[in-house]
């Protein structure tokens, strides 16, 4: 029996030990460096208006949002090849180096993007400026989220739920800290004070935040010879072709692509789409909709730290079942926010809020369990990259596009359909080539 068909049949027997302090701290210093992407594309995301005035100005306050919005997409543009390229290299010579890397590069993103001259002073430089600050972004972050879950399933390989609910908690808290933010700098400052310059507060902190990153990250330990003697006994062999496993786990990265793709489809519609549509389409008070951001984000914080609790309970692969077909009747709440009002915008929020918890909660470890250790950082660098920059990275713009066509109801017929895509292909996957983490 190979490797990785021992490490298959071994691991739902695996899920009674605790995470010991060390682990614990590990995943701290690879859990705040997800809190930082997390909360770099959430700022981005939702400050998209003033963005666009900056660096798109446009007779159109519609037209420069949505042109910041491209930009966001950029960055998901980047993600597949920075996933494939340093994925590789860490499947390679090792996580470790690559992950201090990753950070890094998400922060200087952010800086450059805080102190950058807008168009009426530097002219056309601006936007290429910020388009390749997006796409430094995208590829670091292209690495950072899935192999990141995957590092962290190595670090502490008996707990997958544990590790899927600390990493959301994370994750969520990077979510909130964007709008809670802008939030404090909107109530401080005033919306005028914002749009002219207080925009750009919260990508420094994320600049100086990233440091802070660097620093905890210093002391993690390599895993890619140490993952199989902790889990059965063996290494895996530096001589497997890695390109060629993942070829033959084709059927595995194409279900993660759906597994991903379907679920930041939801997610950014949440944190990025509908805030958008409140604050450039119909002329919500930014600091309620902020406000309602950031109870949100609370919400789903908590939340995941709850889910940690429970969720090595119960199968994963049952989890995911469930949540994911949730998923599909939920989206239609969407439809409700056809008119200005900030209590509806309030109530759909938070109700497909309910949903999203818990998808965003399992769906990395999920695609991480669907392939072998030794192929994880570049299967899933293609699979999360492409799901994340077809169809996360597009979602928020449109969105805002189908809405002003006065066709907005396409908009969750596609999301529902994504989201049964990747339960058929998740299913297929498991069948076929079976699982690798959890069960």
């Amino acid at each position: 029996m190979s490797t990785e068909e021992v490490v298959a049949a071994t691991a739902p027997q695996q899920l009674t030990s605790k995470a010991s302090k060390t682990e614990r701290r590990n995943l701290r210093a690879l859990s705040w460096g997800h809190a930082l992407e997390w909360y770099d594309w959430a700022i981005f995301g939702l400050l998209s208006v003033y963005l666009g005035a900056a660096f798109f100005p446009s007779d159109s306050p519609l037209a420069s949002t949505l042109n910041a919005l491209a930009v966001f997409a950029v960055g998901f543009v980047a993600r597949p090849l920075g996933g494939v390229v340093f994925g590789f290299v860490a499947d390679r010579y090792g996580r470790r180096k690559i992950m201090i890397f990753a950070v890094g590069a998400v922060a200087l993103g952010s800086f450059i993007i805080g102190i950058l001259p807008d168009f009426q002073t530097i002219g056309v430089l601006a936007p290429i400026i910020v388009v390749a600050a997006r796409l430094l972004q995208g590829l670091s972050a292209g690495v950072e989220a899935p192999l990141g879950t995957a590092y962290a399933l190595e670090l502490v390989p008996n707990r997958p739920g544990y590790v899927a609910g600390f990493f959301a908690f994370f994750n969520n808290l990077g979510n909130l800290l964007a709008p809670l933010s802008i939030f404090f700098i909107s109530l401080l400052l005033g919306p005028e004070a914002l749009a002219a310059y207080g925009w750009r507060i919260p990508f420094l902190v994320g600049g100086a935040f990233g440091l802070i990153v660097l620093w905890l990250r210093r002391t993690l330990p390599e895993t890619l010879d140490t993952a199989a003697i902790r889990t059965v006994g063996a290494i895996p062999t530096k001589n497997n072709s890695v390109w060629r496993d993942v070829r033959k786990y084709w059927l595995s990265v194409l279900a993660t692509v759906f597994i991903v793709g379907a679920i930041q489809a939801y997610n950014y519609t949440w944190i990025a789409g509908l805030p958008n549509l409140a604050n450039g389409t119909f002329g919500e008070d930014p600091t309620a909709v902020f406000a309602i951001t950031t109870g949100m984000g609370i919400f789903l914080t908590l939340g995941a730290y709850g889910l940690s609790r429970i969720l090595d309970r119960f199968p994963m692969s049952r989890w995911f079942v469930v949540a994911r077909l949730l998923a599909i009747p939920t989206i239609f709440l969407a439809l409700l926010y056809s008119q200005p009002g900030v209590g509806t915008l309030a109530g759909v929020m938070f109700g497909g809020a309910i949903v999203l918890l818990l998808n965003m909660t399992i769906f990395v470890v999920v695609s991480n369990s669907l392939l072998p250790q030794h192929i994880r950082g570049t299967g899933l660098g293609l699979g999360y990259g492409l799901g994340v920059a077809i169809f996360g990275g597009t979602a928020s713009y449109l969105l805002l596009w189908l809405q002003s066509q006065g066709m907005m109801w396409i908009f969750p017929i596609y999301i529902a359909t994504l989201c049964a895509i990747s339960v058929v292909l998740y299913v297929l996957a498991k069948n076929r080539n079976g699982l690798f983490v959890g069960k």
